[in-house]
């Protein structure tokens, strides 16, 4: 028993140790590349706090204490927790607090979800500025070396990340196995960097101490407060970490944060202050003045190297939140690649990736700098950190069923903590913190839209057809002529009768030998990893209902849901011989009530042109036959 064990512990560290470096090009790039201009930003940025001792130590302590507090215990300790069936992100945290019925909800699960979608689609808005952001800052380093790279800053930054979009079809694992090793390289120089400055000056280890922190506001005051808009760049990267779990799991991620990431960024914003403090001078490229000036140039190629790695934690996390949107119907059906048969959750998004393309270089186009850049960025990572913990409070309570007495009080501190970066960085939306917003703003839109226009769409369909045990009893004492073959109807309600077949037996008075009336419900739980995707149940001669169930990280797969059904009922459905019936309704905005007119035209534009159903289905298009009939809303 105890060699078992022993075994089974060696295995799990042989699968661990290599996730965990993977993780490192995926999950952390983001945060791991801050300390290129997080530190800066604080004494050259909008606060501009003078570069000596006390301000130098205050700066560090707040640092390392939003390290420790809002990352290392708020994500790593309490979010992680919080997985959805090993899924994350903002979206799966706001789904593991209501039921999976949507029937049931209340006006207070309602209200959880808009928060989550709203949460969700601020992730997107990041998602355009970090790439921009990180990439330009690398290549500007560029600068330090010699002027004349300036005037090709801007070209070169859309060059890297033409090539980076352009490799995100190749997957999360394949890239994170490309980027692993080299985002591991980039922390041991970090690290390396940061140690070589503290020999030269080990008193600013004092820092450490949250004295200074506290010191700092005493002595400044109100305007004081402005310092945490630039220090809040340390700990952006924590919501793009929670996204990416599914990638990867919680092993690995806090395995690469406690041992490699935590210890290599503290290290290194140490070395930069003790850098300044002999150095006051070297702010403005603080960071490239660590190295050597044999080593600039290495240095500006691998931090460009990490700058497109941090950009990759972002994309991923919004993969996997467009796959989320669409399986829980939040987000018009589009195409997703799953590019692992090993592991769950490797995905790309196409449609996503090349919006954020292009989102992305305007933004490079149009701000130019790192510095004009930064004005635009936090905000919409301060209010995903709010909703967050918003949510946490009820998985606390409700899920994890702590006590009140508990739950409350670490609540309120992480409140704080959030409201108190956010109240700094809010005054960022003159300065470009409008571009994330109203990016989120519009992408909330879209999804609210396009859930309420699926409810106004079914309910308009559904009083159009028939009820099944009306239809059974109707074509039992009529006696219709039987045609040969298997039809699969599929059908928005298991409870009635599709127009198509309705209109069938009315017409044509026939109906087929065998029909199977197919539902496919997407439900609210990740993976179906405890019972079958499909269930039969018999109405009559030749007459069943199929009750399909995925996850909604899972594609449905027809084709393999109909062989798992030969198998497990003993059917004889020949797959190559059946027809599937389905309906693409052509929708008309009308004036009335459920949503305004506007909105209608924009839902009718969105269902015309979302992904075919026979792809998203994974059906032959030989074998399906399609009608649209018209369906006012």
């Amino acid at each position: 028993m105890i060699e078992t064990k022993s075994t089974n512990s060696k295995q799990s560290l042989k699968k661990l140790l290599p996730l965990s470096l993977t993780s490192l090009g995926v999950v952390y790039g983001d945060i791991g590349t801050s300390p290129i201009y997080a530190l800066r930003e604080c004494f050259v940025g909008a606060s501009g706090f003078p570069v000596h001792k006390e301000n130098i130590f205050g700066i560090l302590s707040l640092i390392a204490w939003s390290l420790i507090l809002v990352i290392s215990i708020k994500y790593l300790v309490l979010v992680l927790r919080a997985d959805n069936q090993g899924e994350g992100g903002i979206l799966a945290l706001a789904h593991k607090i209501i039921p999976d019925d949507v029937n049931s909800w209340t006006k207070k699960h309602w209200f959880l979800v808009s928060i989550g979608l709203f949460g969700a689609a601020l992730l997107y808005g990041d998602g355009i500025i970090t790439p921009a952001l990180s990439v330009l800052s690398a290549v500007e380093g560029l600068k330090v070396a010699t002027p004349f790279f300036e005037p090709y800053i801007v070209p070169l930054t859309i060059f890297i990340l033409t090539g980076l979009f352009l490799i995100q079809h190749r997957g999360t694992e394949k890239v994170g196995k490309l980027f692993g090793p080299v985002t591991f390289i980039w922390f041991l120089v970090l690290t390396i960097l940061g140690i070589l400055q503290i020999l030269d000056n080990p008193s600013v280890l004092y820092a450490f101490n949250p004295w200074y922190a506290i010191d700092f506001f005493l002595s400044h005051g109100f305007h004081g407060t402005l310092i945490l808009g630039a220090v809040f760049l340390v700990v952006t990267g924590g919501e793009a970490l929670y996204a990416d779990l599914g990638h990867f799991g919680k092993g690995p991620i806090r395995l690469s944060w406690f041992s490699i990431v935590f210890p290599g960024l503290l290290l290194n914003y140490f070395g930069q202050g003790a850098l300044l403090l002999n150095n006051p001078e070297l702010v403005e490229n603080v960071f490239y003045h660590m190295a050597p000036s044999w080593a600039l140039y290495p240095l500006v190629f691998m931090t460009t190297l990490a700058t497109i790695i941090a950009s990759q934690a972002v994309i991923s996390g919004v993969f996997s939140l467009t796959s989320q949107a669409v399986q829980m119907n939040y987000f018009p059906r589009t195409e997703i690649r799953h590019t692992s048969s090993k592991r769950r959750g490797q995905i790309y998004v196409p449609v996503a990736n090349w919006l954020l393309f292009i989102g992305t270089i305007s933004l490079v186009l149009n701000f130019k700098s790192s510095g004009n850049l930064a004005g635009a960025y936090g905000i919409a990572v301060s209010m995903t950190m709010i909703i967050t913990t918003f949510l946490l409070y009820f998985v606390m309570v409700h899920i994890w069923h702590w006590q009140k007495l508990w739950a409350i009080p670490i609540t309120v501190i992480l409140m704080v903590i959030d409201f108190s970066f956010f109240s700094s960085i809010v005054r960022k939306v003159t300065h470009g913190g409008w571009i994330p917003l109203t990016i989120a703003g519009s992408l909330y839109l879209v999804m609210v839209i396009w859930r309420r226009g699926r409810q106004l769409l079914e309910k308009q369909t559904l009083k159009q057809g028939m009820n099944v045990k009306e239809f059974i009893s109707l074509i039992n004492k009529d006696h219709p002529l039987y045609s040969k073959g298997t039809v699969i109807y599929l059908v928005k309600d298991i409870s009635r009768i599709p127009l198509s077949l309705l209109e069938e037996f009315k017409n044509y008075h026939t109906v087929h030998e065998n029909i199977y009336l197919l539902h496919v419900n997407q439900c609210h739980r990740p993976f179906m990893t405890d019972e079958p995707h499909g269930k039969i149940e018999k109405l009559s001669q030749g007459f069943h209902l199929i009750h399909a169930c995925f996850g909604y990280m899972e594609k449905p797969n027809i084709s393999l849901l109909i062989r798992d059904l030969n198998k497990s009922h003993q059917l004889d459905i020949e797959l190559d011989k059946t027809t599937f019936v389905l309906t693409k309704e052509s929708v008309i905005p009308t004036n009335k009530a459920g949503l305004p007119k506007w909105a209608k035209r924009i839902f009718a534009f969105l269902y015309k042109n979302s992904q075919r159903i026979t792809k998203y289905f994974n059906i032959r298009s030989d074998q399906v036959l399609e009608i649209d009939p018209i369906v006012k809303i």
